[in-house]
């Protein structure tokens, strides 16, 4: 790369001793392109909505230039570089082997690079397997449940199911030693069914490490992006409307129900609790141990902030959040200013610090703030019971669920020397 491909610069001023600049990007080097055809995706509609061609694929300047600028921008000892999409792997071992290669070259003496891989595991043979493995990569593998919980939502383009393919790559992880997490996708469905989701997971599929996100798509979300709907037509919580499955309801019909997701997270716990704690890494339940203990969260979702998880595109498109890729949140391109420059650029900042600063009377007043901080901005949807806004859609399950752990979490915090006896 010669100096003329060193730009943009990087412009941000040093930091006083001891402090650095972090952030992490969800890297999409193949667009929204997929390899399946889930009912629930959020993504695959980005093809129209951002113009991009129907194979788009990052190319080498474009790689190099985010590996590049990602790595510059970081001061911390630890570079985590996370390869998503659609499908990451649709873009073939080629690409990744060059990845590596150029973080070695752009990699500062001292730093340690890691990469992850979120993927639905169709393409994981044998010949990626040793590759991740050999780099050290740590997986995401997409997997809602035991096979009729799974194939209900996730299936391939001709509408045949996905399960068994799934679980091939699973068992080639765990017979290879390569470290992988369970990306459970929370719907309609398998909420109904907690400890049938939780006992496959750790007891069948066999991984130590769980991260349940909830689905919870607006019925405009092909349209019109977070934060941008017209919310005088907001329903108010607990109603009908607030809730899948009503002809006018706010939400798509796959989105989880909130009080269902309370219950899932719930019943859940307890049985993490009984068995599992200690041995089993489930996101949610470690984030609000640690913020009960006055701790920084462990999710974004979670934290009081957000706004240090920005997506980049496969053309270098840069947007302010993985679940934000719509135009009205569009920051620049890689090509013509810094990336590390827009993770830190003034509309950022208030694109993080409006997590907080828009929360309804009802969150501010809540005894558990300080876990859920109103959770994540794509999700407030509704109105408060008093017709405020940005009101989360998984207000009442969330509630619940904290409720619910409340107790057990207070035995565990003395039981660490968290709180007196």
């Amino acid at each position: 790369m010669g100096d003329r491909a060193l730009e943009p610069k990087l412009n941000l001023p040093a930091l006083p001793a001891g402090r650095h600049y972090r952030f992490h990007a969800m890297n999409k080097p193949s667009g929204a392109e997929c390899n399946i055809d889930c009912d629930y995706c959020f993504y695959l509609h980005k093809t129209d909505l951002l113009k991009h061609d129907e194979h788009a694929r990052m190319n080498d300047s474009q790689l190099e230039q985010h590996i590049r600028q990602y790595i510059e921008a970081q001061t911390g000892e630890q570079v985590v570089f996370s390869w998503q999409g659609g499908e990451p792997t649709l873009m073939g071992l080629p690409f990744y082997e060059r990845v590596v290669e150029l973080q070695a070259k752009y990699a500062k003496p001292g730093q340690r690079i890691e990469n992850d891989l979120q993927t639905n595991g169709i393409a994981l043979d044998d010949e990626w397997v040793a590759f991740l493995k050999k780099h050290g990569f740590h997986v995401g593998l997409s997997i809602d449940g035991p096979r009729e919980l799974h194939d209900y939502y996730r299936k391939t383009r001709n509408g045949k199911p996905t399960f068994d393919y799934v679980l091939s790559a699973a068992q080639k992880l765990a017979k290879a030693e390569v470290p992988f997490a369970a990306l459970c996708v929370v719907n309609r469905q398998n909420a109904k069914q907690p400890e049938a989701v939780y006992r496959f997971l750790t007891e069948e599929l066999g991984t130590w490490r769980i991260q349940f996100n909830p689905a919870v798509e607006p019925r405009s979300f092909k349209q019109s992006a977070p934060g941008k709907m017209d919310f005088s037509s907001a329903p108010i919580q607990d109603s009908e409307r607030a809730k899948p499955g009503h002809p006018l309801s706010v939400v798509t019909d796959w989105s989880v129900d909130p009080d269902d997701y309370g219950h899932f997270l719930s019943v859940v716990w307890d049985e993490w609790l009984k068995k599992d704690f200690g041995r089993i890494h489930v996101n949610l339940f470690e984030t609000a141990i640690a913020q009960a203990a006055g701790l920084p969260a462990q999710t974004c979702t979670q934290a009081e902030f957000c706004g240090k998880g920005l997506a980049v595109e496969h053309d270098g498109e840069v947007y302010s959040c993985d679940h934000f890729v719509y135009p009205e949140y569009r920051l620049g391109n890689i090509a013509e200013t810094h990336l590390g420059d827009m993770a830190f650029s003034a509309e950022q900042e208030k694109f993080g610090m409006d997590k907080r600063d828009t929360l309804p009377k009802q969150c501010r007043q809540c005894d558990y703030l300080q876990l859920c901080w109103g959770e994540c901005p794509k999700n407030r949807l509704i109105k408060t019971k008093d017709g405020e806004t940005q009101l989360n859609y998984l207000c009442s399950g969330l509630y619940r669920f904290y409720e619910h752990i409340g107790p057990d979490v207070i035995r565990i915090l003395r039981h660490l020397g968290r709180l007196p006896q």
